[in-house]
């Protein structure tokens, strides 16, 4: 294993008590107990730490630590939900404590340090963007398709109160993810290459050409933007988007000087996608037929 001088110099050690722990605890609770010994090998017959080994521990540290923020949203009634603050691992003050007992011969109780993550989207954001509708498109299915209307409700879901910030492009595979049984979409008519087939997720292309309506209204920006090999009933020839995870993408990118807030929902046959930003957005609608 190879050691940096300044690393040397850092970590040298003139003596390790095998017997000393470090035992960290988090919001009170005892989460692990390490031995010095573990994070230790001889060097020049001094010991010195081993930071492979040290890393792979604060690596496994922090996920374990690790608490993913929460947005703030809209719930069904209108009303807003507040956020939720995430944590992670301060991994320059645990180095400092971790040295600290490293260098000295005994052993230590450390809380474990951590930094706050603040979620993207708080209550102040959101009530500022929910101000103005500046785009939105309504689309018909038939309610007889279980299967269908499933799939067509969980990817109209996985966008609903999705933020999309000034200057920044929103992807509709990288925010509904992977269509896949785990997630709970079902196979369901599907059209691939010219013919209709039956595929996991079938149907969400619904969602991502109201979309596709919903924002061209707004003006912003198309970045990528496919039509099916054949027509699809429920937009006007030309106007739907196809996507798909292993395939093509929907994308736009936002150019206003505002954020923009998409709310979608499934109700009774019915898709509805609208898209609002605060009341002092600068943009310019475009027309877009009706389905």
């Amino acid at each position: 294993m190879k050691f940096t001088c300044l690393t040397i110099l850092l970590l040298l050690v003139h003596q390790v008590s095998i017997s000393n722990t470090l035992l960290l605890t988090y919001k009170g609770e005892s989460i692990a107990s390490v031995n010095r010994s573990e994070f230790t090998v001889p060097y020049f017959d001094e010991p010195v730490m081993d930071s492979d080994k040290y890393f792979q521990f604060i690596e496994k540290l922090d996920n374990e630590i690790y608490q993913e923020p929460v947005n703030a949203i809209i719930d069904n009634n209108g009303e807003i939900v507040p956020g939720k603050v995430g944590y992670k691992l301060h991994r320059q003050k645990f180095k400092e404590l971790f040295y600290t007992y490293f260098f000295k011969n005994e052993s230590a109780k450390v809380e474990v340090p951590i930094l706050k993550i603040h979620p993207d989207v708080d209550t102040e954001l959101l009530a500022n963007i929910r101000t103005q509708r500046i785009g939105q498109y309504i689309t018909y299915f038939n309610t007889n398709n279980k299967k269908r209307v499933h799939n067509i409700s969980l990817a109209a879901e996985a966008i609903n109160n999705h933020v999309v910030f000034p200057g920044k492009t929103f992807s509709f595979n990288k925010v509904v993810g992977k269509r896949t049984k785990e997630k709970g979409y079902l196979p369901a008519p599907e059209i691939v290459k010219g013919e209709l087939t039956e595929g996991i997720g079938g149907g969400i292309c619904q969602v991502s050409s109201t979309l596709y309506n919903a924002v061209d209204r707004a003006g912003v920006q198309i970045i990528e933007r496919y039509s099916h090999s054949k027509r699809v009933p429920y937009v006007p020839p030309g106007r739907d988007a196809t996507v798909s995870w292993y395939g093509p993408d929907f994308t736009f990118k936002n150019t206003y000087n505002q954020p923009l807030l998409i709310r979608s929902k499934t109700l009774g046959g019915v898709v509805t996608i609208d898209i609002y930003s605060s009341d002092i957005v600068n943009y310019k609608p475009r027309k877009v037929p009706n389905a």
